[in-house]
């Protein structure tokens, strides 16, 4: 299978992911962990208070962020080929990394998803980052705001679930099993491949 191939055979495969693909994916990934970080801090604001209108925009305007990010990452991949794995991956493997890869996809685009039709279904428009105002577009429905509310809060707990996955799969690669699958993603690929 050319999925398969074991990386050191072609030099230009071997780079691992373009920079496009590397830079997108590290952002999401820092804007996931802001994200989070403001939206376990927003139930601990009191309710109609600055504080709280504040840690909304934010949390709001950075998951619209990453759902445009991650339309475009979608984009990107369909246009651009991953890199191939290590030969010595097994065949249930290669199938767990990408199933857990297009998980990640459908809750990345998910979670902002829900977000953006709890406050739209709840008759609420989206102050993006303080610089323009996303008007609800589907009619106000309490019933489908606290459904994509539940989908909401529980996506989260999913996300980091495979997170953490993705997370040790990763380190176990490059700790345990000392392979290139998470040279694939870093930066500066050329100063560790010179040193390889």
């Amino acid at each position: 299978m050319p999925a398969l191939t074991r990386v050191t055979r072609n030099p230009v495969l071997a780079g691992g992911y373009d920079p496009v693909a590397r830079a997108v994916h590290w952002l999401v990934a820092g804007l996931a962990v802001i994200v989070v970080a403001f939206g376990w801090a927003i139930p601990e604001a009191p309710r109609g208070t600055e504080s709280r209108a504040l840690l909304l925009v934010l949390h709001r305007s950075i998951g619209l962020t990453i759902l445009g990010l991650m339309l475009f990452r979608a984009l990107w991949r369909a246009r651009h080929a991953p890199p191939p794995l290590p030969a010595e991956l097994r065949g249930l493997e290669v199938a767990l990394a990408r199933a857990t890869h297009l998980i990640l996809y459908v809750l990345f685009l998910a979670m902002p998803i829900s977000g953006y039709i709890n406050t739209a279904a709840s008759g609420h428009s989206v102050d993006f980052f303080m610089i323009g105002v996303i008007p609800p577009m589907i009619a106000e429905n309490d019933r489908l705001a606290q459904f994509a509310l539940a989908a909401h809060l529980v996506g989260q707990y999913l996300l980091y679930l495979f997170v953490a996955l993705h997370v040790a799969a990763a380190l176990m690669h490059a700790v345990v099993r000392r392979n290139a699958v998470l040279d694939r993603m870093l930066p500066s690929r050329r100063g560790r491949s010179a040193n390889a």
